[in-house]
């Protein structure tokens, strides 16, 4: 259902962010350290591989049957959130590539979120980077996917 929400909501603010944002200068919401403005991304995070769009998509494809592969052993309330949210975002993304113009699979992502200038962004990017930090936390506290990581823990810490 997360990631269901997650894509419905990033590809409706995209749709918003064209018909709003299109030829328009940028939209101060916090001065110049959060504005709206209406960019076409061909590469990945940061316009990194830019003119590498077919690499990107095939790889997003990739991503996203591991985190199906491995939702199929999901014990755990953490990673449940965590890879719903990462394949929310995966999916937002791979729609624009799939579907934007210049066409399959090179189509370039919507970004409107611009952060200080340091990068322009989107929903699905915001899930992603939201799983990934996420991610990072579950398993440095020993959870693993299937919850019995945390579990093991949880026992050995009520040993006397």
């Amino acid at each position: 259902m997360l990631t269901v929400a997650v894509t419905v909501l990033d590809q409706a603010s995209k749709v918003w962010a064209e018909a709003e944002l299109s030829g328009r200068e940028p939209i101060q919401l916090i001065g110049d350290l959060l504005q709206l403005r209406l960019l076409y991304n061909s590469g990945a995070a940061f316009s990194i591989a830019t003119g590498m769009t077919w690499l990107l998509t095939l790889i997003v494809v990739i991503v996203i049957a591991a985190v199906i592969r491995a939702s199929a052993r999901l014990g755990s309330p953490g990673w449940t959130v965590a890879l719903g949210l990462l394949l929310g975002g995966a999916f937002g993304n791979l729609i624009d590539r799939l579907f934007r113009e210049p066409g399959f699979p090179e189509g370039h992502v919507v970004d409107f979120i611009d952060y200080g200038g340091l990068f322009v962004g989107n929903i699905a990017d915001i899930a992603i980077t939201v799983a990934a930090v996420l991610i990072a936390v579950l398993t440095l506290r020993g959870s693993t996917v299937d919850g019995a990581g945390q579990a093991a823990s949880n026992a050995a810490d009520e040993r006397p």
